[in-house]
């Protein structure tokens, strides 16, 4: 039997946003009946064929690192989280859209996996906000899910989803938006499936 090829993805966010969800509908293909919060971090794995029946298929052992949404700034608490940053392929940002705190401490969660454990000086600007050029250099591809759509009232959608498009950008990241956890637009659970996510 050939070796597969691991991938680490890291999935980061606050507590609550819908992380175990996401990542057990993705590796186990059912939706999580009764999610509990996650204590330090869950791993789950998928064997994924790219470019399935193509010439240039190729089999990944995906994992996908569930890490605890604890947003605690104490030392003891980023130090501990540090052991899961190493050898990272990728990160997964998930925010919840109906809560503009998770979406703002998305920079804090990137900030940390890319540093580690070490603090860059110079990341807040003022008044909070985060120096974009910190993420201009970020050789790991991003992915921002934003969840819980539905949940928005329909006149503040278009605000939200501006609001995410700039963070998008901002992490120069791909962008997808869930309603509870189906893509935005799509009504069958069964359409929503890892082999939709491709990415050269």
């Amino acid at each position: 039997m050939a070796t597969l090829d691991r991938v680490k993805i890291l999935v980061l966010g606050d507590s609550g946003v819908g992380k175990s969800s996401l990542v057990h509908l993705l590796c186990q293909n059912q939706v999580l009946g009764n999610p509990s919060w996650t204590v330090g971090c869950s791993v789950d794995v998928r064997i994924h064929d790219y470019k399935e029946g193509t010439p240039d298929e190729k089999t990944f052992y995906i994992e996908l690192w569930d890490v605890g949404g604890s947003v605690g700034s104490a030392s003891s608490i980023k130090s501990t989280r540090a052991v899961f940053y190493n050898s990272v392929n990728g990160i997964v940002l998930v925010h919840d859209l109906t809560n503009k705190k998770s979406s703002q401490n998305l920079y804090r969660w990137t900030l940390e996996a890319i540093y580690k454990d070490s603090s860059p000086t110079g990341i807040i600007v003022s008044n909070g906000e985060y120096d974009r050029e910190q993420f201009v250099e970020n050789p790991l591809p991003l992915l921002l899910i934003g969840t819980k759509f539905d949940q928005i009232p329909e006149n503040k959608r278009n605000e939200v989803l501006t609001r995410t498009a700039f963070l998008s950008e901002d992490f120069n990241a791909e962008e997808i938006n869930l309603v509870g956890l189906l893509m935005a637009g799509f009504t069958d659970r069964k359409r929503f499936n890892f082999k939709s996510l491709h990415y050269d």
